[in-house]
């Protein structure tokens, strides 16, 4: 709902509050306001004037030179290319000096040899929007009513001083569809009094009921039609106020008879429409079904073929409207009307709703009957019409109402006492202040013996039906900053994140952080994908889904491995070939074949590494991802938490992964160990059949890291004393793990070992075949003195023998 600043200062006085602070306080109230946006796009210095003489420009056929007057008493020659301009026209003129949108400045100007003094004006150059107005106003400059005085600020004349409030209403706020609901909203907020339309109608002794008749045959969809009839009236431009005021809310100007009927809509909230009398044989109105077959071409000029369900307006013969949504193009008003029925209706909302979602027919009017109307706005709104339309459209207004009322709607009575209001807000109010606050929101009430207030809602506010609703009122206008903050319930806990989120959230900053990609997938995926990583799953049966979007979407997922595989293809086939992806998400488990109960869900860390690391530049050569890059994530995430010491990693050859190029993650706690997950290469196979490079990829379990992860910081003192450092070299079977050589080092050599580093690996010819050599430095170190180069030596030979012994190793000279 778009609201005109100055159009609601007709009903509320909004003296020392602007636009922008009535915004705040609507928003604060509970009706948000998007934007409030100002009707000027940098107009200034753009003035009424009026064209004395046109003559065609010596040496341009397309321009002309005419003569204006500005009302500064001394003409202007001003050279226009407009085709539409001519001698007496009044039109928008910037004169010299003058900004327009896009802070584009009028200087003096020669055109062909020609001195211009200014520029006449079309709508489009003003800033207006192209799409609310006329074609003849849409093409050449812009031509002003000749009533208008002469140096008239241009912004006054076409409402361009105007701000609007956009609102962003919520489906119970249809009472704020209507600038006569928000004017009422204005003054609860403000304490200011409402001031609603004078409607004069002129006597007659003429009576409408000679000329309509209605009749009501589906009750059940409408409650209450009206008519009224109209004889004699004047089709013509609107006058600019209205056309202003029309523009402001977004809607089109047509003509005076139309845009009374809109101007009301916004204005009441009760869509109306008028009907050219003489189009319905003997003024007989049928609100009814529409019945099978049948057709309406609507004022849009489409043929809409009409459901049995769906409400019409008919005449004796045919439907001349579809009920609530559009009037139909036989009975539309146009220049030769003369005479007009004009109709306010109560139709259900659903009918109404239905009718235009079927036919893709959304208009101001299906949208106000879909949130229900005001029933209590029937007959004034029609009476306020009639008015407008005798004013503007000189028409004569027949006596009488014509209607037929199926139920009459009352004011809904609600009881709440003062004891409940502070009980549920958590205040303190008086008796005073609520009789303040009903009578700000226009609400009549009594006390009644039981010391309740019987609150009489008005009939705009349907959406109040409960005390509470009434609470809510007296809180929204009371102000909710100014409600005491208090505890719910008990003492209040501050929230704070499990220790499974915390370390999700270190996690996902810390990967990020070093220029991963973190995606997230569904939790659906296909069949062929839950048989692939088995090793992952020991035995899992996958989850079927009993109403999947599709077959590549049917069961839960395992793994995360093979939805990043396809994230991974999808973008090499786009040309994005170097990747680092990693996903923390869940996976279902069951090893039920027929699921009997829900299956288990745990969390798992997923990554995968494709193409360059480095990318090939004039100072360096491209750089693969490898086996190390993938294991450095694992790392990463184990230093994170603290848990560096507690991994290690043994050769595996897990399905789907490389034989030789793949170790297990084994999480050592005390004397225990598990394998919590798998870091390697994509076997080839599996890498062409994915169209993928060499492709490295790590997938973890979470639920472990969780139980032994500490946020503890352990500090340690630096070392006093110095330490000896040993290197070695020993030649080995290929076949030998350098984990475990490590290991049998650790252990050999005690608490005096203080780190153990490989730092070569050679095979070559020399060594001989199935041979490798291992470099290895160690660093030995005593906390309380200093170790003697005697004491090293022989701890040293100890580790080199446990070596020999355990490995078969041999010093490489």
């Amino acid at each position: 709902m778009k609201v005109s600043y100055k159009w609601l200062e007709q009903y509320v006085d909004l003296s020392g509050i602007t636009a922008s602070e009535l915004a705040e306080k609507m928003t604060r109230g509970g009706i948000e306001i998007d934007i409030v946006e100002s009707r000027n796009k940098g107009v200034s210095g753009v003035v009424v004037g009026y064209v004395k003489e046109k003559q065609k420009h010596p040496d341009a056929d397309k321009l002309n030179v005419c003569k204006v007057d500005v009302g500064t008493g001394e003409d202007l020659q001003i050279v226009c290319g407009a085709p539409n301009v001519d001698a007496g026209q009044h039109v928008p003129v910037a004169v010299i000096g003058a900004k327009l949108p896009g802070d584009f400045k009028i200087k003096r100007a020669k055109l062909r040899g020609v001195e211009s003094q200014g520029m006449i004006c079309s709508a489009k150059e003003l800033g207006m929007n192209d799409k609310l107005l006329s074609k003849e106003q849409q093409e050449g400059i812009l031509v002003l009513p000749s009533t208008l005085e002469l140096g008239t600020p241009i912004e006054q004349v076409l409402g361009l001083d105007d701000e609007v409030l956009e609102l962003d209403l919520t489906p119970n706020r249809s009472d704020a569809l209507s600038m006569l609901g928000v004017a009422y909203e204005t003054s609860a907020l403000t304490g200011r009094e409402v001031k609603l339309p004078q409607v004069q109608i002129a006597d007659t002794t003429e009576q409408a009921s000679e000329y309509v008749n209605v009749t009501i045959d589906n009750k059940e969809l409408c409650s209450h039609y009206s008519a009224r009839y109209i004889k004699g009236v004047n089709v013509a431009p609107s006058p600019l106020w209205l056309q202003n005021s029309l523009i402001a809310a977004g809607i089109r100007p047509i003509n005076n008879i139309v845009d009374v009927t809109n101007y009301v809509m916004l204005e009441y909230g009760q869509p109306l429409h008028a009907f050219d009398a003489d189009k319905i044989p003997g003024g007989r109105i049928v609100v009814r079904s529409a019945a099978r077959g049948e057709v309406l071409v609507t004022l849009d000029d489409q043929e809409r073929k009409l459901e049995e369900h769906m409400l019409v307006i008919a005449d004796e013969k045919a439907p001349i409207a579809l009920a609530g949504v559009m009037g139909g193009a036989s009975t539309e008003v146009t220049s030769s009307t003369v005479n007009i029925i004009l109709e306010s209706a109560c139709f259900a909302g659903g009918t109404v709703r239905k009718t235009s979602r079927e036919l893709g027919l959304r208009s101001e009017s299906s949208l106000r009957f879909e949130k229900e109307v005001d029933p209590g706005r029937v007959i004034p709104a029609l009476n306020r019409a009639a008015a407008l339309i005798s004013e503007l459209g000189e028409g004569l207004v027949l006596e009488g109402i014509v209607e037929q009322v199926v139920k009459e709607i009352k004011p809904r009575h609600i009881s709440v006492s003062l004891e409940k209001i502070n009980r549920v807000l958590g205040t303190s109010l008086s008796g005073l202040e609520v009789k303040a606050i009903m009578n700000r929101l226009g609400f009549d009430f009594e006390t009644n013996e039981n010391e309740q207030y019987v609150v009489e809602v008005p009939t705009r506010r349907g959406d109040i039906t409960l005390d509470v609703d009434v609470i809510e009122e007296i809180a929204r206008i009371y102000g909710y900053d100014n409600i005491p903050t208090t505890p719910i319930y008990g003492e209040v806990i501050p929230g704070a994140l499990t220790k499974p989120q915390s370390i999700r959230r270190e996690l996902r900053k810390r990967l990020s952080d070093s220029g991963m990609l973190e995606v997230i997938s569904y939790s659906f995926t296909s069949p062929k994908h839950t048989t692939l990583f088995p090793d992952l799953v020991p035995n899992p049966h996958a989850v079927k889904l009993l109403m999947p979007m599709s077959e590549e979407r049917s069961v839960l997922r395992t793994n995360l491995i093979a939805q990043l595989i396809d994230i991974a293809t999808y973008n090499r086939n786009r040309k994005n070939e170097s990747l680092a992806l990693f996903e923390i998400g869940s996976v279902f488990h069951t090893n039920e074949s027929e699921l009997t109960k829900l299956p288990e869900e745990k969390h798992r860390f997923a990554a995968l590494l494709t193409g360059q690391r480095i990318e090939a530049g004039w100072l360096s050569k491209a750089v693969a991802y490898d086996f190390y890059d993938a294991k450095g994530i694992v790392e990463t995430i184990t230093a994170a938490l603290g848990l560096g010491e507690h991994i290690s990693y043994e050769a595996a050859q897990p399905s789907q992964f490389h034989p030789g190029r793949t170790a297990a993650i084994v999480l050592n706690d005390n004397d225990e160990k598990q394998i919590i997950g798998y870091v390697g290469q994509l076997h080839p196979e599996l890498q062409r059949q994915s169209d993928l490079e060499d492709t490295f990829v790590v997938e973890l379990e979470l639920a472990p890291l969780y139980e032994l992860a500490s946020s503890e910081i352990v500090y340690k003192a630096l070392p006093r004393y110095p330490a000896i450092t040993r290197d070695i070299a020993v030649v080995v079977e290929a076949d030998v793990q350098v984990g475990n050589m490590v290991a049998a080092i650790k252990e050999a050599a005690g608490e005096l070992l203080e780190s153990v580093q490989v730092f070569d690996v050679f095979t070559g010819e020399r060594l001989g075949a199935g041979k490798k050599s291992v470099a290895i430095s160690l660093v030995y170190r005593h906390k309380e003195r200093t170790l003697t180069d005697e004491e090293v030596t022989e701890l040293h030979d100890t580790v080199v023998k446990s070596l020999e012994q355990s490995f078969a190793a041999e010093l490489r000279k």
